[in-house]
């Protein structure tokens, strides 16, 4: 069976566009693949991180992911600095890529700002572990957003690279997984910014922590205008907080934007906004509710990413080996 490979970094404060931009999906994939998922904790020191705060946010994201329908039983499930393959193998990687090539990265660009002096050297070589991370799984897939096409490129550079310099047909070139078009999640208090746990008003989002009456009263003090709803989608032009509410009702839904507004074309926000939050309110109160609990079940999550990287250790550990042979180094 062709082999996943996905991890998301445990940043806290997670929220609605996270879960309908990676969670969802990767709950779906689990149907037909074998599914390695990583909690990625030493791609999020890359900038500083408070110790205790990383190791609740590490916790909090495993929590929200066995919530939403990740099966850690069936898949494997752990976090990343517990499995040493994916720092030796960055190391090699390291070697591997060329300067030339990390220079183009433009996430560096935009993450280091104007800085650029002052950003980590974590930061800089950031794609060089996320490659080893994928590789370390001989992982077949990846699913990326746009922010992450170029790293995969980047990582199929490094198998067909490393491949040549060793005259072996080693790694695989693993291949983007696409799956549609992303799910972009606004703020609801200004439609033309994402939804983003940065943003200083709690009310802008939807967080994956909050209780049926929260969510109810965000929705309901969410930003509109004054029209009601069009009855097809280019009627939303220049509208972006009804593009964004018709968009979170659509996506929670599985439908398009066409078929709600089909549905609710004409309707003044007031009752478009109850119709929404019940449809939130259904979809995410239980994943909230069950995250709640979990998080507050610390040894559980702890022996769920224990276990975890004992499976992922198991896969890594042989093909690092091999990586190590080939390379020339002595193995004990």
């Amino acid at each position: 069976m062709d082999r996943i490979f996905s991890g998301a970094q445990p940043t806290g404060n997670l929220h609605l566009g996270n879960y309908l931009g990676a969670i969802r999906n990767w709950v779906a994939l689990q149907k037909d693949f074998e599914c390695v998922f990583c909690v990625v904790d030493l791609h999020a020191i890359t900038v500083w991180q408070d110790p205790q705060e990383l190791r609740s946010n590490i916790r909090e994201l495993a929590a929200s992911m066995i919530a939403s329908g990740i099966d850690p039983q069936k898949h494997v499930l752990f976090n990343q600095s517990q499995v040493s393959a994916h720092a030796e193998l960055a190391w090699i990687f390291n070697c591997v890529a060329r300067i030339g090539w990390l220079n183009r990265m433009t996430q560096f660009k935009e993450k280091a700002g104007k800085n650029r002096e002052n950003a980590s050297l974590g930061l800089y070589a950031y794609p060089s572990l996320m490659a080893a991370d994928i590789l370390a799984y001989k992982a077949t897939h990846v699913p990326v957003g746009e922010d992450q096409k170029q790293h995969l490129e980047l990582t199929r550079d490094i198998a067909i690279k490393f491949n040549n310099d060793f005259g072996v047909d080693f790694f695989p070139t693993p291949e983007p997984l696409i799956l549609g078009p992303a799910t972009r999640v606004m703020s609801l208090r200004e439609g033309t910014k994402k939804m983003s746990k940065s943003d200083t008003s709690d009310m802008s989002r939807l967080n994956m922590t909050d209780d049926a009456d929260t969510l109810s009263r965000k929705i309901r003090k969410a930003k509109t205008d004054a029209e009601p709803l069009p009855s097809e989608a280019a009627g939303l032009e220049g509208r972006p907080e009804a593009r964004n509410l018709v968009t979170i009702y659509a996506a929670l839904m599985d439908q398009g934007v066409d078929a709600v507004l089909s549905e609710h074309g004409g309707t003044q926000f007031s009752g478009f906004k109850q119709a929404l939050t019940d449809v939130v309110v259904d979809k995410l109160a239980p994943i909230t509710t069950e995250m709640a609990r979990l998080k507050n079940d610390i040894p559980y999550i702890d022996s769920v990413l224990s276990k975890g990287a004992d499976r992922a250790d198991a896969i890594a550990q042989p093909i690092l080996r091999e990586v190590k042979e080939i390379v020339g180094f002595l193995n004990r």
